[in-house]
């Protein structure tokens, strides 16, 4: 097959900037061959490289005395005490999902869980973030429907329980729905494998599923906008088999097992290209690869191809030599390809070999750790105008508007799609907060949870991005769970506007200061620019996962509202009305600024409740709707009416931060507020379950008719 010419429109479709392309030319002395420029487009653009958030990311916290491995790996690792390790990532699969939902959503499953196998952890959750355009919008109904599919297909067959999530709809996510997958396993603390290369003349060998078409250049399409030609982009979208998935995790275990795996890495984005230079760049060495050793599923395919695809289910292995039988004897019995093909070399090369000839020799280190780095420009983002006069409404049609809302109507049309059971270690299924798992054979419970609120982000970045995290804190403090650290997903629009660029800038700094004044540091992530369908962006949604231990069950409060029980309020209630739910969902206004996030008072809060979980029959945190929305989820749950003593819409339904609801028996909620005033702790009673009602002050109605609406709202906007 005659190459094609390297021609400036050629180099633009591979997402290369002119700049770009001399200082290419500048690295090799000379024009790349068709496959070399592949290559350099796929380790430069913003996925695999993160030119334009590496200056910022490195601001992050990232170490503490919990941290194994932070950001650099496949995934991060944290310590959870007696030789153990939870290993844990979030990813974005954006485009893909919405230029193909179903196989997006799927594969995007299936590419965080090997980025937590491949360290040497079993996986044991999954939580996915998804972010649709207005249930009005033509599209909608068939994303939703074709991405939930696709998650649940893909973990429910692989055998990893979804425990969680979340999932919004917004008119800026018309043109480019965002699809987050988390995943977290389990390994010993002493036994997890990394992805960096040693040994010169050591054997690269291919593991897994055969390669293919699907894929190619998915990488670089994922660091583009969308415009009106992404129909076209379908054939970069890869396809996923979790059938396959789960073998290559039981050969992957065993083959960890015999002492042969010198480094290990996964086939994600630009596949055979990026693993073979990530493994070769860590290690200081170069790779040799002949790619008619590569298993291949498609006739006559090219070196291009093969160096580009994003086929599934693929691992690439540095291979103790003296142990390659037994290596190979292991994949044979789970029916998978082993094969042999390249080698290591200490030379700073990345030679590719297709039968005699070669078709790329490049430089090594200038593909990854030498990648174009950017400063880009940026401008802060504008103080928010004051919020002005609010709408009148009563506190009964305000929640109405929350719970008959998508945003707000309970998930379960969601969530019951997925297997949140299999493995018979989830003691928290969806639906209620947090997720939580047991740690097979121990006492030990981990619980994970998913947040973010982007219009506080698109309002105040900074603010917004401490209250991503701060959320997450109290979603694992609302449990009696040590949160232990973060994973981010930092999906932004274009970062070469200067407001994009402040908006990622903001968020990261926000976010940086809330996990050091939490201890939550940030040990993996993932970056999504480029969000936008015809220069229009997205919120800004900084997703961030966070991981939190609990020492036993006993530990945990799993409880409901008990009819009778006293609803408390942990923190103060000022009345913040910005950028809330109810204006949003009620009024359609975007207004104000973000509620400010006090870190100490999140914090102190966060441990009290801890210190006196033994008080408490249920606990949640307060964000979205406020006290009144929170309370009629958790008197909903209890099949219980409610009573709180205020019908101010502005108390009920403010979203001031470094809050939570509690329910406790009449002694208990005295002692709470003994507890309060002794620790300086606001506490408040402000209400009471119980009853078949649900009361605002003298409002009231029926909880029957609530409830109806509330599980029926989600569906309703789906199927129109």
């Amino acid at each position: 097959m005659t190459e094609p010419a390297i021609t400036p429109e050629l180099i633009a479709a591979h997402g290369l900037k002119p700049d770009e392309y001399d200082r290419l030319l500048e690295i090799i002395g000379r024009e790349p061959s068709f496959t070399e420029l592949g290559i350099f487009s796929a380790m430069w653009n913003e996925h695999c490289s993160y030119k334009s958030s590496k200056k910022w990311l490195r601001t992050l916290p990232t170490t503490g005395p919990q941290v194994i491995c932070g950001p650099g790996e496949n995934a991060g690792v944290v310590d959870i005490g007696d030789g153990q390790a939870v290993i844990f990532k979030m990813e974005s699969h954006n485009h893909p999902s919405y230029i193909e939902p179903h196989e997006g959503a799927a594969t995007g499953v299936g590419g965080i869980l090997r980025d937590v196998f491949t360290m040497g952890a079993r996986p044991i959750a999954a939580m996915n973030a998804l972010s649709f355009g207005l249930p009005s919008h033509p599209k909608t109904a068939h994303l939703v429907k074709g991405v939930v599919e696709g998650v649940g297909s893909y973990g429910n067959a692989f055998g990893v329980p979804t425990i969680g999530g979340e999932v919004r709809f917004h008119s800026s996510y018309n043109g480019n729905c965002l699809v987050n997958a988390f995943a977290a396993g389990l390994a010993d603390a002493d036994k997890i494998f990394y992805s960096v290369a040693s040994g010169v003349g050591m054997p690269v060998v291919y593991l897994g599923a055969k390669t293919g078409r699907d894929g190619v250049g998915g990488a670089t399409m994922a660091s583009a906008e969308f415009d009106d030609t992404i129909e076209e982009k379908r054939p970069t979208v890869q396809v996923g088999d979790p059938f396959t998935e789960k073998r290559l995790l039981e050969a992957c275990l065993e083959l960890m097992a015999t002492g042969a795996v010198i480094s290990i890495q996964d086939m994600g984005a630009a596949g055979l290209t990026c693993s073979a230079v990530e493994m070769g760049d860590k290690g200081k060495l170069g790779i040799k690869l002949q790619l008619n050793d590569v298993p291949q599923r498609e006739a006559n395919m090219t070196a291009y191809e093969m160096m580009l695809s994003e086929s599934q289910e693929r691992m690439l292995m540095v291979l103790n030599p003296e142990l390659e039988a037994e290596a190979r004897a292991v994949f044979v019995k789970w029916d998978l390809d082993f094969a042999i093909v390249g080698e290591t070399i200490p030379e700073d090369r990345f030679l590719i070999l297709h039968g005699n000839d070669v078709v790329a020799d490049l430089p090594l280190s200038k593909l990854a750790s030498s990648a174009p780095e950017y400063d880009r420009p940026w401008v802060e983002t504008p103080a928010a105008k004051p919020l002005g006069n609010i709408p009148k409404i009563s506190p009964m049609d305000a929640l109405r508007a929350l719970i008959g809302s998508p945003n707000y109507a309970h998930k379960a049309w969601v969530y019951e799609q997925y297997d949140s059971m299999v493995m018979a270690d989830t003691v928290r299924a969806p639906g209620l907060g947090a997720g939580v798992v047991r740690v097979h054979d121990t006492q030990k419970l981990l619980a994970f949870t998913s947040d973010v609120t982007p219009r506080y982000v698109m309002a105040n970045p900074f603010e917004g991005g401490k209250q991503a995290v701060a959320e997450a804190y109290r979603n694992l403090c609302a449990l009696g769970a040590t949160p232990l650290a973060s994973t981010d997903n930092l999906n932004f629009g274009n970062p070469e506007k200067p407001e994009i660029m402040g908006q990622l800038v903001g968020a990261i700094k926000g976010i940086g200061e809330a996990v050091a004044a939490l201890d939550m540091p940030i040990v993996s992530g993932n970056v999504s620019l480029y969000n936008e369908t015809d220069g229009t962006g997205i919120l800004p949604t900084p997703t961030i996962g966070a991981v939190g231990l609990l020492a036993c069950a006993e530990d945990m409060i799993s409880g409901l509202p008990q009819n009778g029980d006293m609803a408390l309020v942990i923190g103060e209630t000022r009345g913040h009305m910005g950028q809330s739910a109810l204006l949003v969902e009620a009024f359609g206004i975007e207004g104000g600024d973000a509620p400010p996030v006090d870190l100490v008072a999140e914090r102190k809060h966060g441990e009290f409740l801890r210190e006196n979980k033994a008080l408490l029959h249920a606990a949640t945190d307060l964000s979205d709707g406020g006290l009144g929305l929170a309370a009629f989820e958790m008197a909903e749950a209890a099949k219980l009416g409610l009573w709180l003593e205020s019908e101010s819409v502005t108390t009920l339904f403010a979203e001031d931060q470094a809050r939570y609801l509690v329910a406790c028996d009449v002694a208990d909620a005295a002692a709470l507020i003994a507890a309060g005033e002794k620790a300086g702790v606001p506490v408040k009673q402000v209400g009471q379950f119980g009853g078949e009602s649900v009361c605002f002050g003298s409002v009231s109605t029926n909880l029957a008719e609530l409830s109806t609406l509330y599980r029926t709202a989600f569906e309703r906007a789906i199927d129109g």
